[in-house]
């Protein structure tokens, strides 16, 4: 999957014209990419469309013109653009109340770990969590994770021919069983496989 470069970026001013109706298209796309996993759990799964928009967000907002700034960007977000034999999904932990949430999160320590996606028959593949910095700590888990789940050939070349692809959690405070993503968002997937 190809990587986003400086030079593939629109400035600060190009990208201000564009905006509105690249957002209406994101939020589109990501509808495609979007798996709730019981009522708190939330995989957004991510490509180069939606790093493309994370990065293009991030230097407006922080008006980032210089070529380093620039560069932070795309070490930052770069990684998270499947590689041809992956999904990559930042993984979202939600409750509203900031008291049950801590609670919950130390009831959920290790989760990231747990969660798994399937295809057909085969083996679950669970997620590689934080390769870029560990997000739990002695008390809790993170709101946040990014997720790796890097497939065998025989998984991918599956899910390639319209398999059904499951997710789910194998953790003690949260199991959820396997159970397939809708068709719009197995198709979505499956792009991301080369």
């Amino acid at each position: 999957m190809p990587h986003i470069t400086r030079e593939s970026l629109m400035t600060l001013e190009a990208y201000s014209k564009i905006r509105p109706g690249f957002r209406a298209d994101i939020i589109a796309h990501k509808k495609n990419r979007f798996v709730m996993l019981g009522e708190h759990i939330s995989l957004h799964f991510e490509d180069e469309k939606t790093m493309r928009y994370q990065i293009q967000e991030m230097l407006r907002a922080e008006r980032t013109f210089e070529e380093s700034g620039i560069q932070d960007e795309l070490d930052a977000y770069n990684p998270l653009i499947p590689d041809g034999s992956n999904w990559k999904a930042t993984m979202m932990i939600e409750y509203p109340d900031p008291d049950v949430r801590k609670v919950e999160l130390g009831k959920l320590k290790g989760v990231e770990d747990r969660v798994f996606v399937q295809v057909a028959e085969g083996p679950k593949v669970y997620a590689i969590a934080d390769e870029d910095m560990d997000r739990e700590n002695e008390e809790k888990t993170s709101s946040v994770h990014f997720l790796r789940f890097e497939l065998d050939a025989t998984s991918a070349a599956a899910a390639k021919a319209g398999s059904p692809i499951r997710m789910g959690i194998d953790h003690p405070a949260c199991p959820l069983p396997a159970t397939a993503v809708a068709d719009n968002i197995r198709a979505a997937l499956v792009l991301d496989l080369a």
